[in-house]
């Protein structure tokens, strides 16, 4: 089944073009899949979705004390935990 892809019209320098299309053409591929494989490196990468509700069973399996709060420290240094973090805290 093929990937399902959205058009973007973008606009480079000439001189970034012409570099980007001769590294493509160098590694092998198409303008438009080294623009992808460039990007996919870069951008951040989309957080897994977590259940809406965890189960108690499986918070008792956990490490972590139940009355655990990170603090603004830990969730500075580590933006994947901020992440989590915010969407539990949008539970209720």
């Amino acid at each position: 089944m093929e990937t399902v892809r959205e058009s973007a019209l973008i606009r480079l320098r000439p001189d970034l073009m012409a570099r980007a299309k001769r590294q493509a053409k160098q590694e092998h591929l198409s303008f438009n899949a080294f623009v992808e494989k460039t990007l996919e490196k870069v951008v951040e990468p989309e957080w897994p979705v977590r259940p809406q509700k965890i189960s108690d069973e499986i918070l008792g399996m956990a490490c972590i004390p139940a009355d655990w709060r990170p603090t603004q420290e830990e969730l500075d240094a580590d933006p994947r935990l901020a992440h989590i973090w915010e969407e539990m805290s949008y539970e209720g």
